[in-house]
């Protein structure tokens, strides 16, 4: 698979922020931060 130099959320990075928010109890917004993208994104 071809990741972009820029790209923020890769499968790795998708399933970690679906984990934060399932099961940490993270909001959106929180692990959105905490991955360091936008909630938009």
């Amino acid at each position: 698979m071809n990741i972009h130099h820029n790209a923020r959320l890769t499968f790795r990075g998708r399933e970690l922020l679906l984990k934060r928010i399932v099961d940490q109890g993270l909001r959106v917004e929180e692990a959105a931060q905490a991955s360091g993208v936008s909630v938009r994104t």
